[in-house]
Order: structure tokens, then C-alpha cells, then sequence
């Protein structure tokens, strides 16, 4: 399997985000506990479990450029992508969560950028 440059990524937000660095993402499903009394009657028996609903998170993070930041809070979710490459996504709605800025002495302003998916995730087929 190739490995992939990290150089090429991108974030998009009804076009791409200027200055981003760096992007992450948590795609997890809830597992229901199925154990009932029959399963607990033997001794160092396992619990069992079904998987449940999915769900997606994540955070970006991007230079300031001058410009006002452009993202906020809304009652709206937004088109996200997140490319790995030109041929690899993941994609879906999402509200923005949290901004936050740092800024020091002897580096860039930056704005962290997190986000909670509420639609399902769509993964390219690379």
C-alpha cells in the first residue's frame, strides 16, 4: 500500500479553507450491551454486544489570514469535506462547535475549528 503526503490536504467549507494545517477526524459506533442473566451464568463468561449509531467528529486548524474569520455558530450545519488527497474524502453536514484562537510571540495566529457531524459520513472510495 502507497502511503500518502500529508501536503495534500484540504479542508472545504463552501470552498476551501484558506491557511489550514492540519485536520482531524473521529468516526465511532455506540455498542449496545446485549448481556442478559443467560450470559452471565458461567463463570468468566464475556459480555456480548450489537453496534448501535455512528457518529463523527473532529477539529481543524488554520492560519488567520487578515481577513475576518468567515466561520461561526449557526442553527445551519455546513457542507464539509476533508480531503486526504485529490481522490480521497470524507464528507457530510456538520455544525461548527467551537473556535479557538491562539496567538504568541513567536508564531502565526491560528483558529482551531471544531466540528460535530449530524448527517451520515461519506468516505470516498479511493
Amino acid at each position: 500500500m502507497a502511503h500518502i503526503a500529508g501536503r495534500t490536504g484540504m479542508v472545504y467549507i463552501a470552498g476551501d479553507i484558506a491557511g489550514c494545517k492540519s485536520w482531524s477526524i473521529d468516526y465511532t459506533v455506540d455498542m449496545l450491551d446485549t448481556t442478559d442473566f443467560a450470559d452471565g451464568a458461567a463463570t468468566n463468561s464475556a459480555r456480548t454486544f450489537l453496534p448501535g449509531l455512528t457518529q463523527w467528529s473532529g477539529s481543524f486548524e488554520i492560519t488567520k489570514d487578515g481577513a475576518p474569520m468567515a466561520l461561526g455558530f449557526s442553527s445551519t450545519p455546513v457542507a464539509l469535506k476533508l480531503e486526504e488527497d485529490t481522490s480521497t474524502f470524507w464528507s457530510g453536514n456538520a455544525f461548527i462547535t467551537g473556535i479557538h484562537a491562539t496567538n504568541s510571540v513567536e508564531g502565526l495566529v491560528m483558529y482551531a475549528m471544531d466540528f460535530q457531524g449530524t448527517s451520515a459520513l461519506t468516505e470516498s472510495a479511493a
